[in-house]
């Protein structure tokens, strides 16, 4: 851990500033977010509407950044990541506003929709990130940048729940449309653009470091090519990190629901439950970040087979359990296993991308992520449609076991060497 607290502060006070516009933008926007199915019944008029409406609340936003994104990151790469920053950011506060008024599910659908296509705000945050350190510790970068992701999963779930005890769905997102205006203009303000001198020196010292790995790397690249074995295996990678949050996020519309009607808990215990798989996440990611730092791909791909057999047989006791109590505790281990999966894959992307092309390979990451989190909603709410709300955790646990074997196929053929850290 001291190690990684080095690395951090070696990233300057840039990196202060990009994790807590993170952190906040992405906590003001969660504060609706396990919320969504209630407002939606409240607003239907018939089972059915309630049903398509209460998936598209979620999947809308994820389409119109899986259609965006990668753009987004072309235009990233091309006009500079710290201007799509500031861009997302804008299109989320005045998308939140607007979605503040309406009363109309279709409305609400449509703006959700706009709301994604405007958004793609964290590709561009991983590429300015990288672009500002010159490569540096990515996989601790980009496991940070994500930590604050979950950390404001963790705050803004908990204080959407005391917010609509207290108040109105209509006051959480105004105070989330709020925030993030705040943010777009503290971005524009505060973030200094990178210097092309700086970063040129950067890239080139990390190049200088690296190129003995290069090397080695054509070597082996040559060797598994006569072999017919595959040499860059990114489109694997994305798949298994595809499919393993597809897994996590089966339970994203039916988790309300099924508070309320297994533990009938209040909507602040909902929050805070639901908050408690971020939280997981925050305490492990940075200790795995570390663990992994520079490890080969086929010493990650073993791990995830462990990881995705523990969140596996997490879920199958989450949906055994009937004590709220147990339930909180395997949501935050569960989370806590979490925190090895996505951010090391993304770095693994990353790693294996040349650094003109970053803001394009997250940007299409993301993408990947988003049309993975349609998948895992849609499976979620029609498995809880047709078998009811005590199917789900038994299908999450299903799910995470065919990601165990695609990671151990994965682990079979893995490159001998592929490191996460500055090896690129």
């Amino acid at each position: 851990m001291t190690g990684t607290i080095a690395v951090i502060r070696g990233f300057g006070p840039v990196f202060a500033i990009l994790f807590g516009l993170q952190f906040i933008s992405m906590g003001a926007m969660e504060m609706s977010g396990p919320f969504w199915p209630l407002r939606i019944e409240e607003l239907s008029s018939s089972g059915g509407i309630f049903a398509l409406a209460g998936i598209g609340v979620y999947v809308g936003p994820m389409l119109g950044v899986s259609l965006t994104s990668s753009l987004w990151g072309r235009m990233g790469d091309r006009y500079g990541n710290r201007l799509m920053m500031v861009r997302a950011l804008a299109g989320l506060a005045i998308t939140q506003i607007l979605v503040s008024f309406a009363q109309d599910v279709w409305l609400i659908l449509l703006l959700r929709f706009l709301q994604g296509c405007c958004a793609g705000y964290i590709a561009p945050a991983q590429a300015y990130g990288i672009q500002i350190t010159g490569g540096r510790n990515r996989g601790v970068l980009l496991t940070w940048l994500q930590v604050a992701t979950n950390v404001g999963s963790l705050g803004g779930a908990f204080l959407g729940g005391l917010i609509l005890d207290a108040s109105s769905f209509t006051t959480i997102n105004l105070a989330a449309g709020f925030i993030c205006a705040v943010c777009a203009i503290a971005a524009w303000a505060i973030l200094p653009r990178p210097v092309a001198v700086v970063v040129a020196q950067a890239q080139a010292q990390a190049q200088a470091q690296a190129q003995a790995s290069r090397t080695d790397r054509a070597l082996v690249r040559q060797d598994h090519v006569a072999k017919g074995r595959a040499t860059a295996p990114v489109w694997s990678l994305l798949t298994l990190m595809g499919m393993m949050l597809a897994s996590r996020m089966v339970l994203q519309v039916p988790f309300a629901l099924y508070m309320v009607e297994v533990f009938r808990a209040p909507h602040w215990v909902t929050g805070f439950s639901y908050g408690l798989l971020a939280l997981g996440f925050v305490v492990a990611a940075p200790l795995w970040a570390q663990f992994f730092n520079d490890r080969s791909a086929s010493f990650i791909l073993g791990w995830m087979i462990l990881i995705a057999g523990g969140c596996a047989l997490l879920t199958s006791l989450a949906g055994l359990t009937r004590s709220i109590e147990y339930f909180a505790v395997i949501y935050l281990l569960w989370g806590s296993l979490l925190g090895g999966t996505t951010p090391i894959l993304v770095a693994l992307i990353s790693a294996a991308t040349a650094d003109g092309r970053q803001g394009s390979v997250l940007g299409t990451a993301q993408s990947w992520q988003q049309i993975a989190s349609v998948a895992g909603i849609a499976i979620g709410a029609g498995t809880t449609q047709i078998f009811g709300l005590a199917s789900v955790f038994p299908l999450v646990s299903l799910l995470y076991a065919v990601s165990l074997f695609t990671a151990v196929g994965l682990w079979l053929c893995a490159r001998p060497r592929l490191p996460v850290g500055d090896s690129l």
